[in-house]
């Protein structure tokens, strides 16, 4: 039993990890290629500087996440290698107060601008698929 406390403890605190598994056990992408994806594709920055999804994340390295409109700014508090319970993952970062303050204002920009159309509910009905092709194709 000693031993494998010791084999997770030496895993927990390891003084480096992937990019891409960090993102992943920290909850900020539900899927470790969702994770990657968006690292590749520029949506994450670490330390300033837009990296691949296999560099070496450390211990108070600042990590910036784009997600849709919002932004997080974050430092690396913890190097968890399992994906845990939501509690324990935001142990593993420290997000800054400038992040924090701007993400709850455009939060409470969007809710205000609010959705201006009909949003129909549920399935259209047999009629109402056929008056949608009918308008896509172009034919009313």
């Amino acid at each position: 039993m000693a031993m494998r406390e010791a084999s997770l403890l030496s895993c927990d605190m390891s003084e480096e990890i992937r990019l891409d598994k960090w993102l992943w056990a920290a909850r900020f992408f539900k899927t470790r290629s969702l994770a990657a994806t968006a690292v590749s594709g520029g949506k994450v920055h670490v330390n300033g500087a837009r990296t691949r999804p296999a560099r070496a994340v450390r211990i108070a390295d600042e990590v910036k996440v784009r997600r849709g409109p919002y932004e997080w700014i974050v430092i690396v508090r913890g190097l968890e290698k399992h994906r845990g319970p939501a509690a324990e993952a935001q142990q593993q970062y420290e997000e800054t107060e400038a992040s924090k303050t701007a993400r709850e204002a455009l939060a409470m920009e969007l809710r205000a601008q609010g959705f201006h159309g009909h949003r129909p509910e549920g399935r259209p009905s047999k009629k109402a698929r056929r008056d949608i092709l009918r308008f896509r194709r172009g034919e009313r």
